[in-house]
Formats: structure tokens, sequence, C-alpha cells
């Protein structure tokens, strides 16, 4: 009541704003009433008055309700407004000059509208068809409308989501899109009172459990993960569980935050098996199998990597292959690349490689293969026995020297043979005498005697020991002679700038020591003279030294022992043209630097000089003239004058008519500035000087 009549109170100044023509307005603070509030009319006239209320039309007697407030304000006031309050009421107004006027206001008494028994909590499952109720009260009539984000959904039949006639909110097929906040807006018809109602609705779906691959293949393995993904859906989110093969262990299985993915670290076999995931949440639960093959690698296990065996003896090796699916095992002979069999001298039974009676040529390297589904694996034993007797093979005499030339090696017996050894003796009657030569050297028996008849053999030695010897074989020495030309290794030479060298290597001694070699090289022209050094009977090599560039050279090497001199070994060498350094040291780039900065400052000078008679060349070209021509250095002096008309000797042109340039010098006497005027070039000896007088 009060708030209502200080409002009205704030209203009256107006009604006297409009002049000083009789009015009448009723002032109130709104139209519309809720039941049980109270209703404040208050009529205004501009002059003094009598004033009357009527409700649609009928007198108001009652005093509880009408009052006179002063001679020109009247109020009517209602204390609880009912529905029946509704209504037009009319101030009438008589002026006491007779002037009769009135003013009408409409009033509006609702109720509610209120939300009784609405349910504002909805649960749907997708796909179901959903019916959400908005249940009002209030008077007079109310419309309901229904919105979803500020937007209000349509009552057209056949919408999936419409209002239907009954005011009720219908969802056919429910969706995730459709889950939201919706509101249930009561309006008062026909009056701006409305009242608004939030209701949730929640779409539901029972979990689904999808997996990418029911079957997962792997590796057994320290460096092997694996991933099992469980793809998950369902409303509400669902809560993942899995049931494993083994006993959980958490530094071996590791789960993602929210357990949709497990990782089995460093895979093994015991990892094999069934791997269960189970979504659940309020409405269902689901699951979905994956099922782990774990295979392992084959590997293979033998008794002993190398076996050494005597000729004639036996051998047995066994071998164990693991892995899963379980491997084949195969014995394989990697000489000749076959399988063994289960029988034979050379067989494999249940894994075990037997050799009966070994023979050289069994010798090498034996591999036992694992051949499984997913990959092969394999391990080799060696076996060593003696070497076998050389076979074929060439005996030459030398002078006391016998020399063995094997045209094949023989059976090595499954490793490298080092060494042979050679025998001799003279008949059947003496004990062999002996000597062992490495592989790679001559097998070659010397310090025999001359013209004497041998029986020799040869046998080879490796780790495992002596092979059998070969055939015997009968040989006369020769006698001793001078050694056979060395050899040159072309094909090695190399030349270095002015310098070359070519390995040197002694064939056949001749019977003698060799005592040294000689060598002898010149330019390839008829004027030039033998160059001659001598090198000692060990020398490896032959380098020569400041040698001319761009010269061919020819080169004779001998052998010397105490019988003579060998037939020359010679080769011919070209020692290529002296390279040009394109390397600049640092006094070179300074030296230029310099000589481009001195031609950079002559050629300024110069032109300083030529145009204005400036720089270090116009001062000693002016320095070496008045030294010449002692009248000059008067001039300068101011001892003379010119006026610049100088004529050279043969001449007649006058200076004058040549580009000048001014001059200015100092009058002493009268300290006055005055002009020479002279060409570019510095006066000489030979040019005549006439003095003028200034006017």
């Amino acid at each position: 009541m009060l708030n209502q009549l200080a409002i009205i109170l704030l209203l009256l100044p107006l009604a006297y704003s409009a002049g000083h023509s009789t009015k009448v307005e009723i002032i109130l603070s709104k139209q519309d009433f809720q039941v049980g509030e109270e209703i404040l009319l208050v009529c205004k006239a501009t002059k003094e008055g009598e004033m009357t209320w009527l409700k649609e039309g009928e007198d108001i007697d009652d005093e509880n309700i009408v009052s006179k407030l002063d001679y020109t304000t009247s109020k009517l006031s209602i204390k609880k407004a009912t529905l029946l309050d509704a209504a037009t009421y009319t101030c009438k107004f008589e002026s006491e000059d007779g002037h009769k006027v009135d003013t009408q206001s409409v009033i509006y008494v609702y109720e509610g509208p209120s939300f009784h028994g609405t349910t504002t909590y909805h649960e749907f499952l997708e796909g179901a068809d959903g019916v959400v109720p908005c249940l009002v009260t209030g008077q007079p009539a109310v419309d309901i409308t229904w919105l979803k984000d500020k937007e209000p959904i349509s009552s057209t039949p056949g919408i999936r989501v419409r209002k239907m006639s009954d005011s009720t909110l219908n969802i056919e097929k429910v969706k995730r899109s459709d889950a939201g906040t919706y509101i249930c807006q009561a309006h008062i018809k026909g009056r701006p009172i409305y009242q608004e109602l939030p209701v949730s609705v929640v779409v539901n779906a029972p979990p689904t459990v999808r997996i990418r691959e029911e079957v997962k293949k792997v590796i057994a393995g320290p460096e092997t993960n694996v991933s099992l993904l469980c793809l998950v859906d369902g409303l509400p989110k669902p809560n993942i569980t899995w049931t494993l093969p083994i006993e959980f262990d958490p530094s071996h299985h590791l789960f993602n935050s929210d357990r949709s993915q497990l990782t089995i670290q460093s895979v093994v076999r015991d990892d094999y098996g069934e791997y269960i995931c189970t979504a659940k949440n309020k409405i269902a639960e689901s699951s979905a199998t994956f099922m782990l093959h774990v295979f392992e690698s084959p590997e293979v296990f033998i008794s002993e990597d190398q076996h050494s065996v005597n000729v004639g003896e036996r051998v047995s090796v066994s071998c164990n292959v693991t892995g899963h699916p379980q491997p084949e095992l195969h014995w394989i002979n990697k000489q000749n690349g076959e399988e063994l069999g289960l029988t034979g001298r050379i067989h494999a039974v249940y894994g075990v490689l037997e050799i009966k009676e070994v023979v050289p040529s069994d010798g090498g390297r034996y591999s036992c293969v694992a051949v499984g589904t997913i990959g092969n694996a394999s391990r080799d034993v060696a076996i060593h026995t003696q070497p076998g007797p050389p076979h074929y093979l060439i005996v030459s005499p030398g002078p006391t020297s016998a020399l063995f030339t094997l045209k094949t090696f023989p059976i090595n017996g499954g490793t490298p043979i080092k060494s042979f050894v050679l025998q001799w003796r003279k008949n059947a009657m003496e004990k062999w005498e002996e000597v062992i030569v490495a592989a790679t050297g001559d097998l070659a028996i010397t310090n025999l005697k001359p013209y004497t008849e041998y029986t020799v053999r040869i046998a080879a030695i490796n780790d495992v020991g002596q092979g059998q010897f070969s055939m015997e074989n009968t040989v006369r020495t020769e006698g001793e002679r001078e050694p056979d030309s060395p050899a040159l290794t072309t094909d090695q030479a190399i030349v270095e700038g002015n310098s070359f060298s070519v390995p040197l290597e002694l064939t056949n001694d001749g019977g003698s020591p060799l005592l040294h070699f000689s060598v002898q090289y010149k330019q390839d022209t008829e004027e030039s003279m033998w160059e001659k050094l001598q090198l000692p009977s060990d020398a490896k090599s032959i380098i020569l030294k400041d040698l001319v560039f761009g010269s061919d050279y020819h080169l004779e090497v001998t052998a010397v022992n105490s019988n003579g001199s060998s037939i020359p070994a010679t080769f011919n060498f070209t020692i290529g043209e002296q390279p040009v350094s394109s390397k600049m040291t640092k006094g070179t780039v300074v030296g230029i630097v310099m000589l481009i900065f001195l031609l950079v400052f002559l050629a300024v000078d110069a032109t300083c000089c030529y145009r204005n008679r400036c720089g270090l060349l116009m001062a000693i070209a002016g320095k070496l003239s008045r030294w010449k021509d002692p009248s000059l250095k008067k001039i300068e002096e101011g001892e003379g004058t010119t006026n610049g008309d100088v004529t050279l000797k043969g001449l007649s042109k006058p200076r004058g008519s040549m580009q000048q340039s001014g001059v200015q010098t100092v009058n002493k006497e009268a300290g006055q500035l005055s002009e020479v005027t002279c060409d570019k070039a510095p006066l000489t000896k030979n040019e005549k000087l006439h003095s003028t007088t200034i006017p």
C-alpha cells in the first residue's frame, strides 16, 4: 500500500503540468494484480470539485473502498484483490462551476500460474518414446509454451519433438541430442504474466562394446608389448572391468585412464588366453572377448659350438629346439648344403648329429635348424680334424733346393691350414729331415747339395694337428748360379709429386745368399746419365726422390749373389708436370690490397691535380718547377704579377685561350687580392713568362 501510494504521489505533479483546463486522471502503479494483492487507484483533478467512483458503470458507495484525500484528489483502495475485482473503474469529476469530466482504467486480477505436481526430471532410453507433462493452474485461462535453447517447440503434427494438444511435450524415438533442459512457460491468457519451470531430460543408453580384433597374434619377447583396445559406448558412461587369464600384475598389465585399453608389457608365453572387457552402467552391461595367441620364436641349443676330433674317431653332437608352436629340427651339412638323413656314416637321429670314423672331408660346419610357423633359427657346430694329404702337386728342382707347387690346397679338415711340413732324405736308409714353413710362404727345401737326388714329401698342418703326407717324389738338385730377375709389382707403383716407389721381391736366389740389389735409373733422353744406388738384400721396395717434373724415366733392377747378377728387371714410368699452387699466402693478399690502394690513390690524386691543381702530384710538380725556374718563386712570393698571358716557345696561341683556373694572390703593397689565371699544368723551364702591369 505504502509503495503504491508513494509512486502515485510522485506522479501527481504531472497532473498539474497540463495547464489550467479541467482535467481528470486516474493514477495507478500497474494494471495487473495477483489475487490477494492491494489495488490502489488515485483520481486527480486540476480543479476543486466533487469526485465519484464507478465500477462497470455502477457507483461505489463503500467508504472502506473510496475516500477523499482533498478537494482535487480521491482514492480507491481494495485491500485484498479477488477475481471479482477485475473490472473497468471510472472516476467522475464535477467542478464548482458545473463542469463535468470523467476518466477510466481497466484493472486485471489473476491467480497463478503455478506448477503443481509437475515432475522436473525425466529419463528415457535411447530409441524409446518420451512424454514430458507440464501441469499448470491459473485464472483466467493459461496458455502453455515449451522452449529448448530459447527456441519455442512447435505443435505441428508429424514433428518428432512437438507440443501436444494437452500441452505435454512428446519426443518420438529419443535421441542423445534430445537430452537437456526444457522450459515449460505458462502465460495468463492475454496478459504479460507468465511463469517458467525448467525440466531436465536425460537420455540413457545401454553399454555397447566393440573390438577391432577378436584374435591377436604376437611373438613373446622382452621388447614385445601388446595393447587390447575396448571401444565402449553408453549413457551414463559405463564402468569398464577386465577379466584376465592370469593374475593381474600392475607392473605387467597397464591401463589407460578410463581402463578402455589394456597394455601387456614384455609378453611371455603365459599371457596366452582370453581377455574379457566388460562395460556396465545402471541400464545394463555388455562384454567382448579378445583371444591372445602368444608365439615363441624358435631357439636352438647345441651341446657344443666346436668339436675337435682325430681322423678315424667318432663324433656326437646333440641339439634341442624350443618355440611355440613346436618347431621342426633339421641338421644341414653346410659344406654341401644337404640335409642329413637318419642313416649313413653321417646321420642325425632324434636331434643328435653322429659321424662314424671321421675323415678330413668331414671337417667343417654343420647347422642345427629349427623351422617354425613364425620363423626359423639355427646354430652351427664346427667339426675340426686333421687336414687331408696334398694330392695335386709338382716338385721342381732348383740350385741346392726343391720347390713344391700345389695345384690345389689339400682338404683343410674344417679349420684353415697354417703351415706345411716338408721332409727329405737321400735314400730309404736315412732318417727324414724336415722343415716347417708357413702356408703363405714359399714351399721350398733349401740348403741341399747340388747335383744330388732326394726323396721328398709334404703334409699340411692345422689347429688340430698334422695331416697325412703326400706321395713321395724324387728330385735331383741343380748347381749354384746367379739369382733370377727380381720381381717388380708394377700395379702397386706410386708416383707422388716428383717421387716414385715400387714394391720389390726376390724370386730365386740361385742357391747362394743374395748380397744386394743394384738399382739404376735415368731420364729417357740420350744426354741423360745413369743414376745408381744399392739396396740391401732384405729391401722390400725401391724409393726414388727429387726426380724431374714432366720427365719419362727408365728403371733397371738386378739381384746379385756370389755367383753373379741376374737379368735386369725393367720398368718405365713418368713424373707429371709440377702442379701450380692455387693457394695465396697472407702476404700475397696484403700485397695485392696495398697495390690496389696505391693505384686508386694515384688515380684520385692525378684527377685532383689535373682538374683543381691540388694533391700530392701537384705539390711535387710545383716544387720541381720552382726549383728549375726562379721567376716562378718570385711570382708566388708576390714580387711579380702576371695576367696569365704566357706563351710557349714555338707556339703562337696564348695561354689565355686555354681553359683556365683562377688563383687568388695577395698584393703585399696594396693589401688586395688579385686573380692569377694559368692552365692546368705547372710551368716548366721551357715556358717564357711575360710580365704585365695590373691596372
